[in-house]
């Protein structure tokens, strides 16, 4: 479970350029990229469109902004909405999240330095285990020292932010993998919904583009105005969340809460590559709790995780300054 810092101090956001409140007709965007007309699901309220793109199957409801991708959960910034009597969606959900699961770009680089971030350590313990008494702190070191074995072991250079238990910053986080020259950089941490007990399932966090609300605030102002490092790889970071989030959900019984966008997560903000949060389960769920406890379990996540990373690892890519070879149409429209 992630911590939110009182407040950050190593992070210098700058204001990003203001976006057009725009929305973009989803059927004349379809027609536009060869996708053909949305088709919409009969029985259901509100309407849900479907879009059969060249990579994937698009499923959009509206007024609802959990999307589904190829069946996988995947928050948008704006809930697609009725305008005229047709389905609109926005322009920034096309650039920032369609686009780049339509049009992947090859995210990984060959044998890559990877940063692994086992969350928590030392007197920040995270969540607590109601099955066995047990802190997060302990079950992401272990996770993360299983899948640096697996990654090293096929030519990765594989680092780890903390290699023991105990306290390190959020920015020394940060400040490890830009001394490393890190390529990718994963934070691995378990969630809590306490006293709650019914919530489980995986959920995949990448910093939240500019211009967009968060999907998760968690009582820390969200200004959708301020840009942060980690904003240069908004298009990576999403094809990067989406490979591992798939690859696990093999693993919890497809469980699916989603990939979701934040921006409180400051060991997120100021990296200067692709970078993504995962949150294995809840430790506040009994049946997960039990899961997370047994180590078989975390050795599954974690050759899922590995696989995911280098089944897609490509030839070096310029990740900061990629633009898509398919590039996704736009057609500009200001709601009424």
């Amino acid at each position: 479970m992630v911590s939110v810092p009182s407040a950050p101090t190593n992070l210098l956001p700058k204001p990003a350029p203001q976006p057009f409140e725009t929305w973009v007709s989803l059927e004349h965007w379809s027609k536009l990229n060869g996708f053909g007309a949305p088709k919409r699901i009969p029985g259901e309220t509100p309407p849900v469109y479907s879009v059969a793109t060249t990579n994937g199957v698009l499923m959009l409801q509206v007024g609802n902004q959990n999307a589904r991708w190829n069946g996988l959960g995947c928050y948008l910034g704006f809930a697609p909405q009725i305008i005229r009597g047709n389905p609109f969606i926005h322009s920034l959900d096309i650039r920032k999240n369609f686009e780049p699961l339509i049009c992947p770009s090859g995210v990984v680089k060959s044998n890559p330095i990877i940063v692994l971030d086992p969350g928590h350590g030392g007197s920040d313990t995270g969540a607590q285990s109601v099955f066995n008494g047990h802190y997060e702190k302990e079950y992401t070191l272990d996770l993360a020292r299983r899948l640096q074995t697996l990654l090293a072991t096929n030519g990765w250079t594989v680092l780890l932010t903390r290699t023991n238990d105990y306290f390190i910053a959020l920015s020394n986080r940060v400040a490890f993998a830009d001394q490393h020259k890190a390529d990718l950089f994963l934070s691995l941490h378990f969630n809590s919904a306490a006293p709650n007990r019914e919530p489980a399932g995986l959920e995949t966090y990448c910093l939240t583009p500019a211009g967009m609300p968060s999907n998760l605030p968690r009582g820390y102002r969200d200004n959708p105005t301020l840009a942060y490092p980690n904003n240069n790889f908004d298009f990576q970071n999403l094809q990067f969340a989406f490979l591992l989030h798939r690859s696990l959900l093999n693993i919890n019984g497809h469980l699916d809460r989603g990939i979701r966008r934040a921006r409180f997560l400051g060991v997120l903000q100021g990296q200067n590559r692709p970078a993504a949060l995962v949150e294995g389960g809840y430790l506040s769920n009994p049946t997960e709790a039990r899961q997370i406890a047994d180590p078989p379990y975390r050795q599954k996540m974690a050759e899922a995780l590995a696989q995911a990373l280098l089944e897609n690892a490509q030839p070096s890519v310029n990740l900061a300054s990629h633009s898509p070879s398919g590039s996704i149409s736009v057609i500009e429209g200001k709601s009424n």
